[in-house]
């Protein structure tokens, strides 16, 4: 189901289907928000135009986007700015977004119990930024002992050493995104990416590091069939992924991949079910499902609590 109505100028209204709500902010949102201005730092919700804003902020859970706020790449899927950083990094970021976080949890009862660290690409960078990404897992985790941090990391042009150095910092969960099923990425993702290449990184970290929680997540609404996305989920189990985020694709502007479809909660409940038949440990499938969602989060938290 779609209804789309385009105008000049790159604006656009986007009429979506009834089961679409999204949770409206609250002053805790609101006072986490000052607190990321404060430090200078860059949150993927709000680069990304995340629904899940107020929910995820408000409950616990902060997810920040490190290495700046420009990206190398340019899928077509993304609302990041893409453009070339020119090799320059905050090497006071790992502290300052230690800093954040324990602030973050002075603010009183809703404490910042979950942090997920994400980036740009970095291209421009000889390591791709895995020794900056590395940086801000130890200097997040030292300050806050009692945090469990999650990564969702960039592709590292499949290089397994990037990816051994994040490893080897020990985050609690290790993902990166498919995106897209084999026969889309093409379309939706920079020619850089790929299908094969996203696969690799994903079995190198569970092949560093068997017991590490590993994850990935994908769109749907591009124009994927059902039988390819059940394929991409077999080849995720194959490279050893634990847990699987599905959600529907919301195009940022006219500039973007159009949606395809409106997928109903029958199909997400659907592809749950295809999912933990297929042996993955958690599946969350819905509308406003995103890579970084609190439901996966919490059984996250379960898993490292035995």
């Amino acid at each position: 189901m779609r209804i789309q109505l385009e105008l000049r100028q790159g604006h656009f209204y986007d009429f979506k289907p009834g089961w679409f709500r999204i949770r409206p902010p609250t002053k805790t949102f609101s006072e986490l928000k000052g607190l990321v201005t404060h430090f200078g730092l860059h949150t993927v919700c709000q680069e990304a135009h995340c629904p899940n804003m107020a929910e995820c902020w408000s409950g616990g859970t902060a997810t920040f986007m490190v290495l700046g706020d420009t990206c190398t790449r340019g899928c077509k899927f993304c609302a990041v700015k893409t453009g070339n950083p020119k090799g320059v990094v905050n090497a006071e970021e790992p502290s300052l977004l230690a800093q954040c976080v324990k602030a973050m949890n002075l603010l009183g009862k809703e404490r910042i119990s979950y942090v997920v660290i994400t980036s740009v690409d970095r291209d421009d960078l000889p390591d791709q930024g895995a020794g900056h990404f590395a940086s801000c897992v130890r200097e997040v985790k030292n300050a806050n002992r009692d945090i469990r941090v999650e990564v969702l990391t960039p592709d590292f042009r499949g290089n397994p050493d990037c990816v051994r150095t994040v490893v080897d910092a020990f985050p609690d969960v290790f993902g990166h995104n498919l995106e897209t099923v084999r026969r889309l990425q093409g379309k939706v993702r920079d020619p850089r990416a790929g299908y094969e290449q996203s696969l690799s990184v994903l079995a190198a970290a569970k092949e560093i590091n068997p017991n590490l929680l590993t994850k990935s997540s994908m769109m749907l609404g591009l124009g994927e069939t059902e039988e390819e996305t059940i394929e991409a989920m077999k080849d995720l189990r194959h490279a050893g992924v634990d847990m699987l985020m599905l959600g529907q694709y919301l195009r940022p502007s006219a500039f973007h991949v159009p949606v395809a479809e409106y997928m109903p909660p029958e199909k997400f409940n659907k592809l749950k079910l295809a999912g933990e038949s297929l042996g993955f440990r958690y599946v969350a499938a819905g509308p406003f499902v995103r890579s970084s969602y609190r439901a996966g989060e919490l059984f996250v938290k379960n898993i490292l609590r035995k």
